[in-house]
């Protein structure tokens, strides 16, 4: 069992099936809202140190959607900079635990974390309204 610091959008359908992964596996999950968090660079940085904007940025965000920012047209410093602003940019979930910050659910070390949980058996990083509405389009669920 390991304490697991879980930043998500409360509601999003995929944010609900992963936490339960990590609950079912014997986590202890201390979830935090991460659009109200208060994000800094530094607070930020080591889940994304060495990333492309491209892999860092959530692709289903309304700005992304509408092709008002383009990921693959950023520098890493303005990626951190809107992500900041907007933390809906932010690819989620955001994860710490046992010292490790890991951003994305589909990250190897997570392995260990994820109990009998199997990849080809349930698709949680896939938005399930990537076609339609984004998860970031929903309405929070309180």
């Amino acid at each position: 069992m390991a304490n697991i610091v879980f930043f998500e959008k409360p509601g999003c359908i995929n944010g609900e099936k992963q936490k339960k992964i990590l609950s079912d596996a014997d986590n202890k999950l201390d979830c935090i809202n991460i659009l109200q968090h208060a994000w800094t660079a530094d607070k930020l940085l080591p889940f994304v140190i060495g990333k492309s904007p491209s892999t860092m940025i959530n692709h289903t965000a309304p700005a992304v959607k509408n092709g008002q920012i383009k990921p693959t047209e950023l520098s890493f410093d303005e990626a951190i900079s809107l992500m900041i602003a907007d933390p809906i940019l932010i690819k989620r979930p955001l994860i710490i635990v046992d010292n490790l910050h890991i951003q994305g659910f589909d990250d190897s070390r997570l392995s260990p974390y994820q109990g009998s949980w199997n990849s080809s058996q349930d698709d949680v990083m896939t938005c399930p309204n990537l076609h339609t509405l984004s998860c970031d389009d929903q309405k929070t669920i309180k």
